[in-house]
């Protein structure tokens, strides 16, 4: 399928388009050093928009955070914080001339505020605690935050003074009772993420001790508040906070069960469940303008992080909830209300796109607003709506789109003067036959200093998840330009069990891991083959990470003879042993139909250390030693079998980095190793 002409027609490739040589290919050095904009938030009046950007410290290793502010109708940018510390988070005040940021500026991380128009930036909190997350009040007297705190604790300095004594004490064993122990990429211990509200002074200032609103949601079994700002919101009375928790008890590594909660922001009164009904995963609510309604996503399933999230709305008045898209096959990632509040808008993978849609409250009729690209967050007010985009061949930028417009102008340019002459692969979307002849979508990428008649050797590119995609994203990892920019093309497949395709494609991954999704891949490269002349077939190396890494393993004993090389990132080698040292259960119980030891048969059937006998292929393995979803055992004992076996291999160690490779240089490192290892073949 030929891509279809995007809202912003200038930032967008096709292969249609003639190539002109610039001075430089893209590689991971521009990569790494890119500016990254953050996501919009506009003002009360819609006639400005805040955002952090992050520039890169090679020296330092780290990225740096500052916080800019444009306008809405004239594109005009100001950079309203320059301090040496990471100013994140922006919010604005009700009156839209202050802006609340988060900061380490004191030593620890507090909010502080910036008047839009310039000047020195005042600690609004100073609290004995890190401050994870904060939301500003309707009215601007208080502040709801969140932090991370021992619940036996009757205030902060409590908590501050055990982590204290902690970390004096002479022994360092941690006993535990129950899972998690650890998660992602930290170990856990006794504190709980919990909400509270602050009240702010006539300057201000937090005053008095936070007032903890989150305590009630069981009072026999601790609970946690989840995730980012975007879990919580506050009424436009001010006087209800709704949050998303969930139950620490020894189900919760099996346990998608998330709820939305509501509690009197003065803790006068108690905190009650309104999703109860519901066992699976109800998140990011969003109250209307008027307060009367409350939107938010669900998944139906229980035990399935990969279920649909359909739209809900709920009346707040009767409690009467209802289902806003339960006849669109497509999962929505995030909701916003329309400043009128007569629709919603929501970002949703649709196609290998992460696209933006409005959606109408009472008839609701879908509109889509935003076809191509990669939506990853957006801000609706009084003039329009804020969007950041990126695609295949753009870092993210902020867009708008006036209310009486259908056509999307582009406020920001961070990455044009760091990319002015640099070369991008043009890029084309196709679709197939795959897997029991259902449609099944893939990208190419064309390599830097493309000559039509020439062939080029492949880069053949499988996504993570397993249930994600590989879309018209510009990633900041694994990004099909730093290969093009190696003079490979790029193919990359949307096989059965991606995202954006409805959901029972989703849902065909679970329990045949090894399965369709591998036909897809082989059917998907031989129709990439087939369509584009300039891919060299007998020139393929084969590149996955997380799922992607599993793969690998799987194409290495299942499809040993296509690949001249093949590179495993954080990848499965042992279903059984991944089973009994993940942190999240419910991923492995849900697609393989229960435990191991309950159902080892289903573990086994496409377990790819059951096929280390057939590996060939030469294979470079990365690990990080702080991945704790796919411990790096698993790394170890695939660089284990391939030295055992005679097969040329490598092993690439990160002793700090987890699941991701996130530090500025060790990408570059990451980089540098997997070009050596793919030159090394397919030159």
């Amino acid at each position: 399928m030929m891509i279809k002409k995007v809202v912003v027609p200038m930032i967008l490739g096709s292969l249609l388009t003639s190539t002109a040589v610039l001075a430089a290919p893209f590689t991971a050095d521009i990569l790494v050093r890119l500016d990254r904009v953050g996501a919009p938030s506009l003002s009360p009046d819609g006639s400005k928009v805040v955002y952090s950007v992050r520039t890169t410290d090679m020296e330092a290793n780290k990225g740096a955070y500052d916080l800019w502010w444009t306008g809405f109708s004239d594109g005009v940018r100001h950079h309203l914080t320059t301090h040496d510390a990471n100013d994140t988070d922006p919010s604005w005040s009700p009156d839209g001339k202050t802006v609340y940021f988060l900061s380490a500026r004191s030593g620890s991380s507090q909010v502080w505020r910036i008047a839009i128009d310039g000047g020195e930036a005042a600690q609004v909190t100073d609290l004995p605690v890190d401050i994870g997350t904060f939301q500003v009040a309707p009215a601007g007297d208080r502040l709801v935050l969140s932090a991370s705190v021992y619940l036996d604790c009757e205030d902060l300095a409590c908590t501050a003074q055990r982590d204290e004594e902690q970390s004096k004490a002479q022994t360092t064993g941690v006993v535990y009772e129950q899972l998690f122990m650890r998660h992602w990429d930290h170990w856990l211990d006794d504190k709980h993420s919990q909400l509270f509200a602050l009240a702010l002074d006539e300057n201000g200032a937090g005053k008095d001790e936070p007032l903890l609103l989150s305590k009630g949601v069981r009072a026999d079994i601790p609970s946690r508040v989840w995730g980012g700002a975007e879990e919580y919101t506050v009424s436009p009375d001010g006087s209800t906070v709704y949050f998303v928790a969930r139950i620490r008890d020894a189900n919760e590594p099996i346990s998608t069960n998330y709820d939305i909660y509501a509690a009197p922001i003065n803790g006068d009164g108690a905190v009650s469940n309104l999703t109860q009904s519901n066992p699976a995963w109800d998140t990011q609510p969003v109250l209307s303008p008027d307060g009367k309604s409350l939107a938010y996503l669900a998944m139906a399933r229980p035990g399935f992080e990969a279920d649909r999230f359909q739209i809900m709305i709920r009346d707040l008045e009767s409690g009467k909830t209802r289902a806003l898209t339960a006849d669109w096959d497509r999962s929505a990632s995030s909701i916003a209300f329309s400043h009128d509040g007569n629709s919603l808008l929501a970002n949703v993978q649709n196609l290998g796109n992460l696209t933006l849609w409005k959606i109408g409250i009472d008839n609701e009729e879908r509109k889509e607003l935003v076809s191509l690209g990669n939506v990853s967050a957006f801000s609706t007010g009084p003039l329009g709506v804020v969007f950041a985009m990126d695609n295949l061949k753009s870092p993210t930028e902020l867009y708008a789109i006036d209310n009486d417009s259908t056509e999307a102008r582009q406020l920001t340019r961070f990455s044009a003067p760091q990319l002015q002459d640099v070369e991008m692969g043009d890029f084309e979307q196709f679709s197939f036959a795959g897997a029991n002849q259902e449609r099944v979508y893939g990208y190419v990428v064309k390599p830097f200093g493309y000559e039509k008649g020439k062939e080029y050797p492949v880069a053949f590119l499988i996504h993570g998840g397993p249930q994600g995609s590989f879309g018209n994203h510009f990633h900041y990892r694994w990004n099909p330009q730093t290969y093009a920019g190696q003079g490979f093309a790029a193919v990359f497949i949307d096989f059965h069990g991606s995202t954006g395709y409805g959901q029972d494609f989703t849902d065909s991954i679970s329990g045949d891991y090894g399965g369709k999704p591998l036909v897809d891949l082989q059917l998907g490269l031989a129709a990439a083959l087939e369509k584009y002349e300039f891919l060299d077939g007998d020139n393929v190396c084969a590149l996955g990470a997380s799922y992607g890494g599993y793969m690998i393993n799987w194409i290495a004993g299942n499809w040993p003879d296509r690949f001249d090389c093949l590179v495993n990132h954080d990848g499965v080698f042992d279903e059984r042993m991944m089973y009994y040292a993940t942190e999240e259960l419910w991923f492995p119980e849900w697609d393989y139909g229960g435990p191991y030891f309950e159902k080892p048969e289903n573990y086994e059937e496409h377990n790819p250390v059951n096929h280390v006998d057939q590996w060939q292929t030469p294979m470079m393995v990365i690990h990080g030693q702080l991945d704790y979803r796919v411990p790096v055992t698993q790394g170890i004992a695939t660089f284990t079998a391939l030295q055992r076996r005679g097969i040329p291999s490598k092993f690439l160690y990160f002793p700090d980095e987890n699941h991701w490779v996130l530090k500025p240089q060790n990408s570059v490192q990451w980089h540098n190793e997997v070009n050596q290892w793919l030159h090394k073949y397919l030159d």
